[in-house]
């Protein structure tokens, strides 16, 4: 499934990076501590996040990831949303938990655990 698909099976709102859309999503990664994520979250993958300042932008090129979903109602500062428009990573908005989002989206297969 592309970026795209995702956000219209679950009416994302496309906040940033609307020229990633067709990146290909590899699997999925909840977490807020950047070095974790930057340790761990598969290359490929949907990072869902509260996280919103410029810095989610660099671990999310680091990663080489399909894009970003602030979770909770959070929004992206202008700083942000410029860089990921620069580096072509879409910033996705949820406005329920993580938990949420990533509990529909393992239910209807866009990611699993293999």
């Amino acid at each position: 499934m592309d970026v795209k698909e995702l956000v219209d099976q679950f009416s994302l709102n496309v906040a940033a990076g609307q020229n990633g859309l067709d990146r290909q999503i590899q699997g999925g990664y909840c977490g807020d501590l950047l070095s974790d994520v930057m340790g761990n979250a598969p290359i490929g993958c949907i990072w869902l996040t509260v996280q919103s300042h410029q810095n989610i932008v660099a671990v999310a090129v680091l990663r080489e990831m399909a894009a970003i979903v602030l979770s909770g109602g959070h929004e992206p500062d202008q700083e942000t949303v410029d860089k990921a428009n620069e580096e072509g990573i879409p910033i996705l908005m949820w406005p329920d938990t993580a938990f949420d989002l990533a509990g529909q989206a393992y239910k209807a297969g866009i990611v699993n655990s293999s």
